[in-house]
């Protein structure tokens, strides 16, 4: 007996771990936010430019933080020509390739923004994507240094504090955190990690330190030291070979980087703080009622910025590079107060670091505090930073041309501003939806969406927004199954027609079916005349001539207003 033939195995369909698809909701949120963050830049005076998803992989260079994946946590792939291309894995390589090639065309400075995906070859965690979206602003070209670099380099801190309280993050809820990575080289030149030959170890040494968010205090200290088994306890999970610091030179980098660099002052009587925008913090939650300054219990202290450049100095000695730094952040501290943003937006903080290699200078991170509906802090690190990097342009041309920038993660700030009610995550309403009643007449049902979709939200702006409409393009046999599928795209109303409709005494008519107000119609089934009142609402009949006026009427009462 003949086997029967086996039935084709059914593909599997799934996504590839680290990756999310987004529905139109999220995709109406992102378009919101990022329009708010582009007002801000431009308003800055930065214009658009847009790079490819791919670039040669020797134009994107190794430096990113975490290079112990295959091909550099970088996606690459060898073209015909047998050059390897890889997908950007930032949004600022890929820029200092188009500066280099159009040089000579573009104005220097040259300010640009961009949005758009990076991906990261990496495995993928909570959080932790393989492919997520930035927006960045770059100056390039700017002074090496004095006061015009430190423009440059605090304009960017600037911005980034303005773009946060225009997506509703009130100020005190965020700051802009400032640190210099030549203050860091000063602070390895202490401990004898200076030249060349220790340039491995000193860059295993900033990366340990910038996962202090993240690893704490002891998880850092054992990356500074040996190493580190992420699974918490010797041979469980993955190994990560450390810089071998000794115990002094480790207690020497965690005193500057781990928060014990930190300077506070008291508001004095007939002292007048650097700015009017200065964070003020009550001395029992400072110093948590620690009997040792119950004198200060009660009093407001601000943090002493001042101060805390005069404690890195102290730390790094003899130091030039260091030394170099700490007058960099100065001379950005003047800036900042001069401007009006003082430490409630914007403050020098000596555990800033960012992991990307190729930063030479001020490094920044825009941090956010928030709390969810029980009042418990929600932990999101930082949303965005930046730094300055003189050298990515000069690998293409030889010479030195400065560079500043700041990148925000898109997807990360996106979830910190649905959870504390900054975005509206509701999806957005979906065009007016003509049925089909009479398979014969689908022209005339065309023309009803064209004479909708030509018309005006608004007709008192006859220059605005067009209404949103289609034609139900499935099968026509089931009305029922129209006004589920109208339902499901979120449209504010349907139109019906049949012969009833068309061959009417007063001439062709149409019906208006209104399914916001019908959503509410469950709750007064058993109060027959508010029943019947909501009815009428609901739906209603008019001449086919009035149909475009009559859904304006419908859209207006419900204030939707498509872009």
């Amino acid at each position: 007996m003949a086997e029967k033939p086996k039935k084709p195995q059914k593909l599997k369909a799934r996504l590839p771990r680290g990756l999310a698809d987004r529905g139109p909701a999220e995709i109406a949120a992102t378009r919101a936010m990022l329009e708010k963050i582009r007002t801000v830049f431009e308003r800055y005076g930065f214009e658009p430019v847009e790079t490819p998803a791919f670039e040669y992989t020797d134009a994107l260079g190794k430096f990113l933080p975490d290079q112990d994946r295959p091909n550099e946590g970088v996606f690459s792939l060898q073209d015909d020509d047998e050059q390897w291309i890889s997908l950007r894995y930032d949004l600022t390589a890929p820029l200092a390739r188009y500066v280099a090639e159009n040089f000579d065309a573009l104005p220097k400075p040259y300010r640009s923004y961009r949005v758009g995906y990076v991906y990261r070859n990496e495995k993928p965690g909570p959080g932790r994507f393989r492919q997520f979206m930035q927006f960045d602003a770059d100056t390039i070209g700017t002074a090496s240094g004095g006061q015009s670099a430190a423009a440059a380099d605090a304009e960017m801190c600037m911005m980034a504090a303005d773009t946060m309280e225009a997506l509703g993050i009130p100020r005190g809820s965020y700051v802009v955190k400032v640190n210099n990575r030549k203050v860091l080289d000063g602070v390895m030149e202490s401990i004898g990690l200076g030249g060349a030959e220790n340039a491995t170890r000193r860059l295993t040494v900033l990366r340990a330190i910038d996962k202090l968010d993240r690893l704490r205090l002891d998880g850092v200290r054992q990356l500074l030291g040996n190493g580190r088994w992420d699974g918490g306890e010797e041979g469980k999970g993955d190994f990560t070979e450390g810089a071998g610091l000794s115990k002094s030179s480790i207690d020497k980098v965690l005193n500057i980087v781990g928060g014990a660099a930190e300077a506070w002052t008291s508001l004095k009587e007939g002292v007048v703080p650097p700015t009017e925008d200065e964070q003020y913090v009550l001395g029992k939650v400072l110093f948590g009622h620690k009997p040792e300054f119950e004198q200060g219990w009660n009093l407001q202290f601000m943090p002493d910025q001042d101060g805390l450049l005069k404690i890195l100095l102290d730390n790094i000695g003899s130091s030039k590079v260091g030394i170099e730094g700490v007058m960099e952040l100065r001379l950005m501290l003047d800036q900042f107060r001069a401007a009006g943003y003082g430490s409630r937006r914007i403050h020098i903080s000596s555990s800033v670091v960012r992991g990307l290699e190729y930063y030479t200078g001020p490094v920044y991170e825009i941090e956010v505090s928030a709390s969810d509906d029980n009042n418990k802090p929600l932990r999101f690190g930082s949303v965005g930073g930046g730094g300055r990097y003189d050298g990515l342009v000069s690998r293409f041309r030889g010479e030195i041309v400065p560079a500043t920038g700041f990148s925000i993660g898109v997807s990360r700030l996106q979830a910190l501003l649905e959870k504390i009610g900054q975005l509206d995550s509701r999806p957005e309403f979906g065009p007016v939806v003509v049925t089909v009643f009479d398979r014969d007449r689908i022209a005339d049902y065309q023309k009803m969406v064209a004479q909708l979709r030509n018309a005006p939200v608004d007709p008192a702006k006859p220059d605005g927004p067009r209404i949103r409409a289609e034609l139900y393009l499935g099968n026509p046999k089931n009305m029922g199954n129209q006004l589920k599928y109208a339902d499901k795209r979120n449209s504010p109303c349907v139109i019906i027609q049949g012969s009833d409709e068309t061959n009417d005494l007063d001439g062709p008519q149409v019906i208006i079916k209104d399914l916001l107000v019908g959503s509410t119609v469950t709750g007064v089934e058993k109060d027959r005349d508010r029943y019947l009142q909501t009815h009428r609402l609901i739906q209603k009949r008019v001449p086919v001539q009035e149909l475009v006026g009559a859904v304006q009427e419908i859209l207006n009462w419900h204030h939707i207003a498509w872009k």
